[in-house]
């Protein structure tokens, strides 16, 4: 059993030690309808975790699951070691330091400025002055290839793109240790989504992020996941590298890997190897 430090106060009780994630017996249901049911699934600390499944499988609502944003009806979820069922209010408030989340579109708030909606958590979070908070936040626009100027402006001033990249900005304004992404590259023309691809793959490098991504991208996940979870059948029926992914028999792995799509992100993957 892992065992949490907690003195003195300012010491962390999370696990340094283990997955980043790990799942185990979830059901997930809305009523009648199940979405999960004895789903087990574990995220290991620094690698890039590709989520896929067809529609209906429930990708955003194992998202929302383990970041606290629904409760399941059955199972178990640790982030660092801690679960979350009995995790204290002093547990998620550090819980909630050590994740970013890009949701779908940014989910940036719509009256606040660029630089404002990154310094939000700041503030939440921390004690930080209104000046270091907007400096930091400077720092974390620019580390996602913003240009200084997009700091003063409004959502709705961006480009698709460009709310991507500030709502990025925003999930690591903390430094979180894990990132969830919600079809980052959704929106996106094929050169816009490969660039985004590179940014997640040099800041999971650089600042030894786990990444939790879902994706229908082929080109991403071939591009930047170390390992890919396919859900399907109300389970994770399988996770292995996109690699071991295309020699599965799973009918539905196999219509998607192997599918036309499936061939020309293969091919184009290749083709940037050779």
């Amino acid at each position: 059993m892992t065992e949490f430090r907690n003195d003195p106060a300012d010491e962390s009780l999370l696990a340094d030690e283990g997955p980043a994630i790990e799942v185990t017996g979830l059901t997930s249901a809305f009523g009648d309808h199940v979405v999960h049911e004895d789903l087990d699934l574990v995220v290991e600390r620094g690698e890039i975790m590709g989520i896929v499944g067809g529609s209906g499988t429930g990708k955003s609502v194992l998202l929302n699951t383990i970041i606290g944003l629904r409760r399941p009806q059955a199972g178990t979820i640790k982030v660092f070691g801690q679960e979350l069922d009995r995790a204290s209010r002093r547990h998620w408030s550090e819980l909630e330091q050590s994740w970013g989340v890009l949701f779908q579109g940014g989910a940036l708030f719509s009256n606040l400025t660029v630089r404002e909606n990154v310094a939000a958590p700041m503030f939440e979070h921390t004690r930080m002055s209104r000046r270091e908070a907007y400096e930091l936040a400077d720092l974390k626009i620019a580390m996602v290839g913003l240009r200084p100027e997009a700091a003063g402006l409004k959502p709705a001033e961006l480009s698709g793109g460009m709310k991507k990249r500030a709502g990025l900005a925003r999930a690591l304004a903390l430094d979180p240790e894990l990132l969830f992404l919600d079809e980052p590259t959704s929106g996106l023309d094929p050169i816009g989504a490969a660039a985004f691809d590179e940014l997640i793959k040099d800041l999971a490098d650089s600042l030894d992020l786990t990444v939790f991504m879902i994706t229908h991208d082929l080109d991403s996940l071939y591009a930047i996941t170390d390992r890919v979870a396919v859900l399907a059948d109300r389970h994770v029926v399988a996770t292995a590298t996109v690699h071991e992914l295309e020699r599965s028999d799973h009918p539905w792995i196999r219509e998607y890997f192997l599918g036309p799509r499936g061939r020309t992100a293969r091919e184009a993957r290749m083709g940037e190897d050779a």
